[in-house]
C-alpha cells in the first residue's frame, strides 16, 4: 500500500518522487504548501496522526 504523504490532497511518497524526477523539484510540495497558507488544510481531520 503506498504510503501517504499528504492527507488533505492524497498525494504519495511515490507522487513526489516521480514529481521531483519530472520536474526537478516538487510541485506537489509547493502545492500543498500554497493550499496551507491560504487555510486549505485539514490534517488535523483527515491524517489518522492529527498532523
Amino acid at each position: 500500500m503506498p504510503r501517504l504523504i499528504c492527507y488533505c490532497f492524497g498525494y504519495t511518497e511515490e507522487d513526489l518522487r516521480q514529481d521531483v524526477v519530472k520536474n526537478g523539484r516538487s510541485l506537489i510540495m509547493e502545492r500543498i504548501v500554497a493550499e496551507k497558507k491560504n487555510g486549505c488544510c485539514r490534517c488535523a481531520e483527515k491524517n489518522p496522526a492529527g498532523r
